[in-house]
């Protein structure tokens, strides 16, 4: 952590939310002013140590990024101020390489500097007006044959959304401005969009732990008697409660929530056929999944609960050894994630240790971060197991974070053998030392309803 970055974090960790809904001793993020402060500083530390970088990794002297407002490229929001929430009209920006001297210029054909990080280029014709329309095309066409560039990265991928921003009406116009000198140095650069919005700066850390605190209280209170009257509550009342607290805390979500129920005499059949609305009764197993976006972060939670039967101090050994199983499938899942390899090449290995020590189980692990389900490397999908062609061949990069998403299937005996499937998620970073952590902590005993 900076120095200059430590005023506004200690800012985050010391505020406590008191009205929001949230519970006392929660934390919560500070006012939207000073959220947007912190929010422009990460811009800043992206553009000035990230962005040089990965141009110069792949090769690329120009990049061009072009959209229109209500169809933004992905990576719009990752190279904008907190206070731009659209495309102005059309946007162009067009960020060039001058060495590792100079840095790389920032050039906006549309819209505003976001706050002095950008060189805002207007009308030629009249210094008054927003540049739109053929001006902004034809200034764009003189600006790059004033630089001349070896090569222009553009957003065009088939493989990965994030890097397939530039609309196929932009690109014909893009391609017809500049001509046919520059055909040929014109190329679709996927891994410089990608690892650009995957990459973190760890002057985020503190609020990203923060937004996991605030989750795993609002779970703990879900999965509770504040929220669950066994014979009563449904699942739904749950979900619902779960969305109204985010909404009450001036956070947002990027999916609804889900609240699940497994219990002895429910088959996985039953479960996938069943109405919303089904009660909560005791001796029911909880799961949700569970998110929040705040400061354009999102996080990506699921945890179990337990509804204790009558009589009953403690969750069953068999339910107990179900969670066992999904811990130790994590364990597997984060000693095999390594800088260099790929997304299969985890799944891989993460599969056979997990066959050795005899697990039942899946994995389904994505990035997080810019997005809910983020770019970088997959690392399986629930029904990919033999691997995810594309995506999955991204190889891990340090800096990241990862959504540990699995799950581990066990015999219960107190249910007469049946399976129960006990799905965890958590958040986790591969640091700038290739080390893979918890960024906050993960679930090792139930949640409990009394």
């Amino acid at each position: 952590m900076t120095d200059m970055f430590r005023p506004a974090t200690a800012l985050v960790l010391a505020s406590v939310v008191l009205a929001s809904g949230l519970g006392a001793q929660t934390p919560s993020l500070p006012p939207l002013r000073k959220q947007a402060e912190i929010q422009q500083e990460w811009l800043k530390l992206r553009l000035e140590r990230h962005l040089p970088a990965l141009m110069r990794k792949y090769k690329t002297q120009m990049w061009i990024v072009a959209c229109r407002e209500y169809a933004e490229d992905p990576a719009f929001f990752s190279l904008v101020s907190p206070t731009v929430f659209a495309a102005r009209r059309t946007t162009i920006y067009v960020f060039n390489d001058l060495g590792p001297e100079k840095g790389v210029e920032r050039l906006a054909l549309g819209g505003d500097s976001n706050g002095g990080l950008y060189t805002v280029y207007r009308d030629p014709a009249s210094a008054n007006k927003e540049i739109y329309g053929e001006s902004q095309w034809t200034t764009l066409k003189a600006l790059v044959d004033e630089r001349k560039p070896a090569s222009i990265a553009i957003n065009v991928s088939a493989t990965h959304a994030f890097s397939d921003g530039l609309s196929s009406g932009l690109r014909d116009k893009l391609m017809a401005t500049l001509g046919p000198n520059y055909k040929d140095r014109i190329h679709p650069s996927e891994e410089l969009a990608l690892e650009y919005q995957e990459l973190r700066i760890p002057e985020m850390l503190p609020v990203y732990r923060d937004m996991m605190a605030i989750v795993h209280a609002l779970i703990a209170r879900a999965f509770s008697n504040e929220v669950i009257i066994p014979g009563k509550t449904t699942d739904q009342d749950v979900v619902w409660w779960l969305r109204q607290k985010v909404n009450d805390a001036g956070l947002g979500t990027w999916f609804q929530p889900s609240v699940e129920i497994q219990r002895q005499g429910l088959t996985a059949s039953n479960r996938l056929n069943r109405s919303t609305g089904t009660v909560i009764e005791r001796g029911d197993v909880l799961h949700t999944d569970f998110g929040i976006t705040a400061m354009r972060l999102n996080t990506d939670t699921q945890h179990m609960g337990y509804v204790l039967r009558a009589g009953e101090t403690d969750v069953p050994a068999g339910i107990k050894k179900a969670l066992q199983n999904t811990n130790r499938l994590q364990d597997l899942t984060l000693e095999r994630m390594k800088p260099g390899r790929s997304g299969n090449e985890v799944l891989s290995l993460v599969l056979h240790a997990m066959r050795e020590e005899k697990i039942d189980g899946t994995v389904y692990s994505h990035p997080v971060g810019d997005h809910g389900h983020a770019a970088g490397p997959l690392i399986g999908l629930w029904d990919l197991q033999e691997g995810v062609p594309g995506r999955g061949d991204v190889k891990l990069v340090p800096g990241t974070w990862f959504s540990i998403e699995l799950q581990a299937t066990t015999p219960v005996p107190e249910w007469g053998g049946q399976k129960l499937e006990v799905a965890q998620e958590e958040d986790a970073m591969l640091d700038e030392q290739g080390r893979m952590s918890w960024i906050l902590k993960r679930q090792t005993e139930y949640h409990l309803v009394k």
